[in-house]
């Protein structure tokens, strides 16, 4: 009795030059359930993934024009794309070529002559793996954070949705390389410090005040993978007074402005939603900014920065 064959596998891009190939991998492809879309050339590719994000891309290491190598470069640069399986298909098994394509965001190879069992099983392996990756992405995204990985270099490895939604806020830029002062931030030696937030003023000020993106460093997952987060931050007039003036974060000027308004740390805490143990450390830090060593300076002169003159 014919097997039935599973419906909803996921989306296959084919990338190769080669019809017989193209053929016998759509075939068996499609035989297993899964959609195919075919490529004979890597700008073809590049421009398929802007379309339709695929699960997963069988990638022929040579070709015409831009080589595989390259191709897969390219579109791990691309937004959304990062996290996009790539398995090299290629008759170069020396170990130079394995480690290229290992380099440029491959997760696998095969060689030519292809064997599908071999092919098939790679494929449901690193699909799995990549839907795992993308529900826990999901999941972060659906609690409220905006967290993403970049290399030491600024470019983008992965990003939650709400973070991809809150850096297309700075403006048309590559959207696979972050901004020039978190790029500065990363390529600091020889570790980043965590905890820094940075302040990035967004273009569409508010009469009112204006909205401001804290960019903070949370962690290393490996040694040039840095997981960011993204707040989006809605500043008073005074607000962004104190942070221009004082050159401190967002949050340590919203600190600041309730401690000139006579809140004690415990009162500030609960008006903001943090800890205590967190709001002194606000304002250890704004005291450094500001070059005072307790309370009532630190009150004195941002009541100063906000008197009208």
């Amino acid at each position: 009795m014919q097997r039935e064959a599973p419906h909803d596998q996921g989306t296959i891009l084919v990338v190769d030059d080669n019809p017989g190939t193209l053929g016998l991998l759509t075939e068996a492809l499609e035989r297993e359930g899964f959609t195919v879309l075919v490529a004979v050339r890597g700008e073809g590719a590049l421009a398929s993934v802007q379309q339709v994000r695929p699960d997963l891309v069988l990638m022929d290491a040579r070709m015409p024009d831009i080589d595989g190598f390259e191709t897969c470069r390219r579109l791990k640069r691309m937004v959304g794309a990062a996290t996009i399986p790539v398995v090299f298909m290629t008759g170069l098994t020396d170990t130079e070529h394995v480690i290229r394509g290992l380099e440029v965001g491959g997760v696998d190879y095969v060689t030519k002559p292809i064997v599908l069992e071999e092919v098939l099983a790679r494929i449901r392996v690193h699909i799995a793996g990549a839907r795992l990756v993308a529900s826990a992405h999901a999941a972060m995204d659906a609690a409220g954070h905006a967290l993403f990985a970049a290399d030491r270099e600024g470019r983008l490895r992965w990003a939650t949705p709400a973070a991809n939604r809150l850096l297309a806020l700075l403006g048309p830029t590559d959207p696979s390389l972050l901004s020039e002062p978190v790029r500065t931030l990363l390529r600091r030696s020889p570790h980043p410090s965590f905890g820094e937030i940075l302040a990035l003023p967004l273009p569409d000020a508010a009469a009112e005040g204006s909205r401001v993106l804290e960019i903070g460093l949370v962690g290393q997952l490996g040694p040039d993978e840095t997981v960011l987060r993204a707040v989006l931050v809605q500043e008073s007039r005074e607000e962004t007074r104190l942070r221009e003036h004082f050159q401190v974060t967002p949050r340590e000027a919203e600190v600041l402005l309730w401690l000139a308004r006579g809140k004690t740390n415990c009162d500030i805490a609960e008006i903001l939603g943090l800890s205590p143990r967190t709001v002194k450390k606000h304002l250890e830090r704004a005291y450094a900014k500001l070059g005072v060593e307790n309370r009532a300076s630190a009150v004195g002169l941002t009541l100063r920065a906000l008197t009208p003159r």
